[in-house]
């Protein structure tokens, strides 16, 4: 469920939470959960607090659906992690962009249009408390990829689209950072149980092996610029 206009191609989002409550109902009912962009819509709230702004509304939903499953997804604040610590029917997903990168990535020295995205990346504190999250060991965070490839024209213009392209490099980059925090052994449970878990769904009995290497990511994928292009990487998907 998008709010209206708050991502890309959200211009027919939902304005008032309350009218679609009936099919919220319905929803814990059958059991099918609730995946939120957390943002207000309000053209009027700063971007840097539409998430926080979002929480009230989020709260509401929680307490009135409590066996409605949640999902806050693409979370990007510690506002936000302090949110969803509060409710047993409330989980997150976070992105490896916003678990590597600042606002200051993005506009802080020459415009960086590829690490654009939506919610924006936010303070050093929080990326932390991201981390600090992810690292936790808590069923309630796992990851989520919210990778959006946009070719490099829609980009790099005037009025560029909100999005990271982040699925080659997204593995090996968690890996990466996990292996820094010396957090390896809580990586397989964040990628791949936390949510299916939550989800209510089978865990994935296929494995993928991931070997320490030194690569470079790509300037390109067929038009597209992924996260992380031009970088050296130290680990990479096994061939």
């Amino acid at each position: 469920v998008y709010p209206i206009g708050v991502t890309t191609n959200s211009q027919n989002g939902v304005q008032d939470f309350k009218r679609i409550y009936g099919v919220l109902e319905a929803m814990q009912e059958c059991g099918m959960l609730l995946l939120l962009h957390g943002e207000s819509p309000k053209p009027e709230v700063f971007c840097m607090e539409r998430e926080k702004k979002f929480h009230s509304t989020l709260i509401s939903i929680a307490e009135k659906f409590p066996d409605l499953k949640i999902v806050l997804e693409h979370i990007t604040t510690s506002d936000s992690v302090d949110i969803v610590k509060m409710f047993d029917n409330v989980a997150a997903t976070i992105t490896i962009h916003h678990l590597m990168i600042t606002l200051d990535d993005v506009v802080g020295g020459m415009l960086s249009p590829h690490h654009f995205c939506k919610p924006i990346a936010k303070r050093p504190q929080d990326r932390m408390a991201l981390r600090e999250a992810a690292f936790s060991g808590s069923p309630k965070f796992f990851y989520g990829g919210d990778s959006a490839p946009h070719l490099k024209e829609k980009k790099e213009c005037a009025c560029g689209c909100a999005g990271v392209f982040n699925a080659p490099v997204a593995l090996p980059l968690l890996v990466q950072l996990f292996e820094e925090f010396c957090r390896l052994d809580l990586l397989e449970n964040f990628a791949s149980t936390f949510g299916a878990r939550f989800y209510g769904l089978p865990r994935n009995t296929k494995r993928i092996q991931l070997v320490k290497q030194d690569w470079t990511v790509p300037s390109e994928y067929s038009g597209i610029v992924p996260f992380m292009a031009g970088k050296t990487l130290h680990w990479k998907m096994a061939d």
